[in-house]
């Protein structure tokens, strides 16, 4: 099994891969099985369900859509005060547009894996349409991402998790209060990422202006009406597991007069923005991403 470890994806596309395998990995990906596991799973669910799991492992040179060199946008690794939170200091990427600012703000989290290449460039992506964006790496105070998603996944499931959430709020504070911010913040997250992004709506109330979830978990119903920011909600289709959440956080919702719009992507896989796998669905992470922009612009001018 040590070659299969090893091995280079093959190049599948998503509509060559089993659902089944999808949900495989799905439940590897957030820590159901370990990546050994998830393989000799996918290997007897369906024939050729071994090429299948190992297309889905994620290849980040294919990610970088922006370049760090970039000539609309300057990018540097900051480290800023945690109080309260897992060491108490943090650190992030924070990417600035050309231009003396200021500049509403966009912090972007990660999954539940670390600030891995995929979300730096999402970063850059926000930084070119005019932000300034800051993507935190919650493993900072344990050695800061460690170059490869599955040791990053595991560094990220021992971490005390509401002291995870505060490096994550304090993180929002750093960014609203930057020299060259506008003093507006939008948030934005993946998987883990969108869960946390629900949870700063309600936890900052009002000084979360915009929130755009990709793939959450609802926030806490309780917390609901603390919710200030005016909230797009991205779901995949296939995505059981979220998707459940939603009649219940809806209805919280409304119930809080909240301002929000949601949107299901037909065809898509949770996941589907990340353009490192084959989970990716170019037209749905195309257009849930011109919509983030958008909501940006709409609610931080």
């Amino acid at each position: 099994m040590t070659e299969l470890l090893h091995a280079e994806p093959p190049a599948l596309t998503q509509t060559e891969i089993d659902q089944r395998v999808f949900d495989l990995y799905d439940e590897y990906c957030h820590g159901g099985m370990d990546r050994r596991t998830f393989l000799q799973r996918a290997a007897v669910v369906t024939v050729g369900g071994l090429a299948m799991a190992q297309a889905l492992l994620p290849r980040y040179a294919q990610a970088q859509t922006i370049s760090f060199t970039d000539s609309r946008i300057k990018a540097t690794y900051v480290t800023y005060p945690s109080l309260g939170g897992t060491s108490g200091t943090m650190r992030g990427y924070l990417v600035q547009p050309t231009g003396t600012g200021p500049f509403p703000t966009v912090l972007v989290i990660h999954e539940n894996r670390g600030l891995n290449p995929y979300i730096e460039d999402v970063a850059r992506r926000a930084a070119a349409e005019g932000f300034l964006a800051l993507a935190p790496d919650g493993l900072y105070p344990v050695g800061g991402y460690p170059g490869n998603d599955d040791d990053g996944r595991t560094l990220q499931s021992k971490l005390d998790q509401a002291k995870l959430r505060t490096d994550m709020v304090n993180s929002a504070h750093f960014l609203k209060s930057h020299a060259l911010s506008s003093g507006k913040l939008g948030v934005t997250g993946f998987c883990w990422g969108g869960s946390t992004t629900n949870f700063l709506a309600a936890t900052l109330g009002a000084d979360v202006k915009a929130a755009v979830p990709f793939y959450g978990a609802a926030a806490d119903t309780a917390s609901v009406p603390e919710i200030k920011a005016a909230l797009l909600i991205q779901y995949a289709e296939s995505d059981e597991r979220i998707n459940a959440l939603w009649p219940a956080y809806e209805a919280a919702l409304k119930a809080s007069g909240a301002k929000y719009e949601m949107h299901t992507y037909p065809g898509t896989q949770h996941g589907f923005h990340n353009n490192s796998t084959p989970r990716y669905q170019e037209a749905a992470a195309k257009l849930a991403w011109d919509r983030t922009i958008a909501w940006f612009k709409q609610h931080l001018a």
